[in-house]
């Protein structure tokens, strides 16, 4: 008997389990690297690659469950990543690019928005055994980490497509790194898009939408990223509406 239960403990995990922790440590190791582009001074290589980590989180999830290797370890690796990829690495980032002339001002900043982020992270992790009602998991508790670090990296976006030069505006940069920490720290119901359901007669036009943003994306990325920032923000208010209504139909 103890020979079988050892032999189980010591059995070799099949590929497919490890496949979504690779894409998590990917996503951080992507993450980190934008600070050291950033210390390059290749600015637009280091928010691109906080970008590209903010795909890679959203994609281990969904393969762990399709492969059903999720687990606990796989939970806490994820958060770690959050953390350093869309916490540590877009608020030093800013701080390099333009806070650095505040000097402990910008510093402190740049600790801020770290620590509401994970702050978020860890909110949502002691969140996530809590049963809620099936409409309430269209919506997230404050913005999600990828879209706080979004938030921080709006105006770096919004240089890039301009073509100017806003490191020399770093109050503009205080303001998006305190909003986007308060905002994932609040308690605000946002949309959580792969939550959300999509009626059939929308399907099609939907699909055809992305074909048009993976066309404008790719012709002119910043442009295309910042409007999709700025869609984002300016959803917040209609999500909460949204929930507002949807709670008390449901009460």
């Amino acid at each position: 008997m103890k020979k079988t239960m050892s032999s189980r403990a010591l059995k070799a995990p099949h590929v497919a389990r490890i496949i979504p922790n690779a894409i998590t440590i990917t996503a951080l190791c992507t993450g980190l690297s934008s600070i050291r582009f950033a210390l390059m001074e290749r600015w637009e290589l280091a928010v691109a690659l906080i970008l590209i980590a903010a795909v890679l989180d959203g994609m281990d999830g969904r393969i762990a469950r399709l492969l059903r290797a999720d687990s606990h370890f796989g939970a806490e690796l994820d958060s770690l990543s959050d953390f350093i990829s869309f916490g540590v690495a877009p608020a030093v980032v800013v701080f390099l690019y333009s806070l650095h002339v505040w000097k402990g001002t910008g510093w402190a900043l740049t600790l801020f928005f770290a620590t509401c982020m994970a702050l978020r992270l860890a909110r949502f992790n002691t969140n996530m055994d809590v049963e809620k009602p099936e409409w309430a998991a269209q919506y997230s508790v404050g913005v999600p980490a990828p879209m706080g670090a979004a938030i921080a990296l709006l105006p770096m976006m919004a240089s890039f497509a301009f073509e100017e030069d806003f490191q020399v505006y770093p109050a503009l940069f205080a303001l998006t790194l305190i909003m986007g920490g308060i905002l994932m720290i609040s308690r605000i119901p946002t949309f959580l898009l792969k939550n959300v359901r999509i009626p059939h007669q929308y399907i099609r036009p939907l699909l055809m939408m992305v074909a048009v943003f993976m066309a404008a994306l790719f012709s002119a990325p910043w442009w295309t990223l910042s409007v999709i920032g700025g869609l984002y923000l300016l959803s917040i208010p209609v999500s909460l509406l949204s929930y507002r209504k949807k709670n008390s139909i449901a009460i």
